[in-house]
This record gives C-alpha cells, structure tokens and sequence, in this order.
C-alpha cells in the first residue's frame, strides 16, 4: 500500500471529525477547514491508488511468465 493512501485516509478522517465538531460548535471555520483537508485526502488517497496500480503492473509486466506445464522427466 502506498504511504499516499495512508496519508489520504488520515486526513479523510481527521477532517471529517473536524468538519463535524464545526458542525456541533457552530464554527463555519472549522467546518471548513475540515472539508478542505477531507478533500485533500480523498485526492491523497487516490493518487495512492493510481500510484499502486502502476506499480502492479509494472511487476506484472516485469514477472517471468507462469505456465502449467511439468518439467519433462527424463528416461533412464
């Protein structure tokens, strides 16, 4: 998992809670502080992914191929 995605799903919540105790307190401020750094880690969290599936098919790109095939077995 990239270190983006962990970031991004931090902020998420963090400013999600922010968002809501702006909510609760009445604090327009703080609600939307929280909603800017809730966006910040969806946006975060997605470039994670984009980064992890890149790098997925890189090392499929990159794997020796996987065939079914038996070694052949020699006679005596």
């Amino acid at each position: 998992m990239d270190k983006d995605r962990v970031k991004g799903k931090i902020d998420e919540v963090v400013g999600s809670a922010k968002r809501h105790v702006g909510k609760l307190t009445g604090d327009t401020g703080t609600q939307v502080k929280g909603a800017v750094q809730q966006i910040k880690g969806k946006a975060e969290t997605a470039i994670g992914k984009a980064k992890d599936a890149v790098r997925n098919a890189h090392d499929n790109l990159t794997a020796p191929p996987v065939t079914n095939e038996k070694p052949e077995r020699k006679h005596r």
